[in-house]
């Protein structure tokens, strides 16, 4: 056993370490300061680079191309930072290039209150870019998932070759625990696989039995060709309809058609429940407390944390609530990611509960929503 006393911006900058990031380029924002900090601390003594761009916009073309050129790269701001990063984050989703990108999430709109928490940008994280196309978001309860959600994040974006989110707030962020690190789960590592030798390279032709193209980094051999424009598997630009759609259908299907490989949650069922909370974040643990005391109290329910947000775990989902006859959705927000559990169950009652005033949603609000 190994204890350690840590944050969970610190578990996150050491899993990153340790899944092969080797390139961070960030620019300060409350409250995901401290994992520039920790990256400054931790990469350039491993021989990695740290970067404070001139604005967030830099940070993420910094991420980008050496992201491009072969390095595993990192970036974490808050919402504000989030906002001026989407066309950069177009760029990435559309040219295929692997990025894990940390919201620390705080209270908004705009400016918001810098040190009070919120989950106000967990609809912006999927829609926050032009086209549409989907993106993974996973959402970390406490340091502990932050250590382990890091290494998935980085495997989904080496995997499947695209910019993957981790949904933090400002308490999962900067509340310190004790972990036991040497018990952490360690996924295996992997990395963006190579294009197949004996054929000629084409930037974005998929791997057999894939949807995901073969990487080669920038400065290469092999001549690498990039672009923001609709492109075709040579990078060349085209206007093209079926070329276009062939494009986007396959990056769109690359991502949501293996959701069910990544739908990471937390569910604890109970057999005698006809109430189900759902709900993600720090309001996770907060959920955990409310159902130990409704136990206690007589009227069990069953709670489902979940950590995959997007794509959305659909048939996850419909699994655990199948025997639920009421759903009740809680988010610090006014409402996101309920919208998306009244689309997937549509024949059972699905209640929300809400806020975004800068306070915690408390165990004892949990227990008296539940109890209806």
């Amino acid at each position: 056993m190994k204890l350690r006393l840590c944050d969970g911006n610190e578990a996150l900058a050491w899993a990153a370490f340790e899944a092969g990031c080797r390139f961070f380029a960030g620019y300060p924002i409350t409250p995901a300061t401290s994992i520039f900090n920790a990256m400054l601390n931790i990469l350039p003594p491993a021989g990695g680079i740290v970067l404070q761009a001139e604005d967030e916009i830099a940070a993420m073309g910094y991420c980008i191309g050496a992201s491009m050129c072969g390095l595993k790269a990192m970036t974490a701001t808050s919402g504000p930072g989030l906002s001026l990063y989407s066309e950069q984050l177009s760029f990435a989703i559309g040219s295929e290039i692997p990025l894990v990108v940390v919201d620390v999430q705080r209270l908004g709109p705009s400016t918001g209150s810098a040190t009070k928490g919120a989950d106000g940008d967990i609809q912006f994280l999927r829609w926050g870019t032009s086209g549409g196309l989907p993106v993974i978001v996973l959402a970390p309860v406490d340091a502990g998932d932050c250590f382990t959600l890091t290494l998935h994040a980085f495997n989904l974006a080496e995997q499947y070759r695209c910019p993957v989110f981790l949904a933090s707030n400002k308490e999962v962020a900067l509340t310190r625990e004790t972990v036991d690190w040497s018990s952490m789960e360690r996924p295996a590592i992997i990395d963006r696989a190579p294009p197949r030798a004996d054929r000629p390279f084409l930037p974005f032709q998929p791997l057999p039995d894939s949807d995901v193209p073969g990487f080669l980094p920038l400065g290469d051999a092999t001549l690498v060709r990039q672009t923001s424009s609709t492109h075709g598997t040579d990078a060349y630009i085209t206007t093209d309809p079926a070329v276009i759609s062939s494009i986007n259908e396959r990056m769109k299907r690359k991502v949501e058609s293996r959701v069910d490989r990544f739908s990471y949650a937390q569910a604890v069922i109970e057999p005698q429940a006809e109430t189900m909370i759902v709900t993600y974040g720090i309001t996770g643990r907060a959920a955990r407390d409310a159902c130990k005391e409704l136990k206690a109290r007589g009227k069990p329910a069953s709670l489902l944390i979940l950590k995959t947000l997007w794509p959305v775990p659909e048939e996850l989902i419909r699994q655990q609530t199948q025997d639920a006859k009421r759903v009740l959705v809680v988010e610090m927000n006014l409402g996101q990611y309920v919208t998306e559990v009244k689309r997937i169950l549509k024949h059972k009652s699905v209640e929300f509960l809400g806020q975004m005033n800068g306070r915690l949603i408390t165990p004892a609000q949990i227990r008296e929503a539940a109890i209806g």
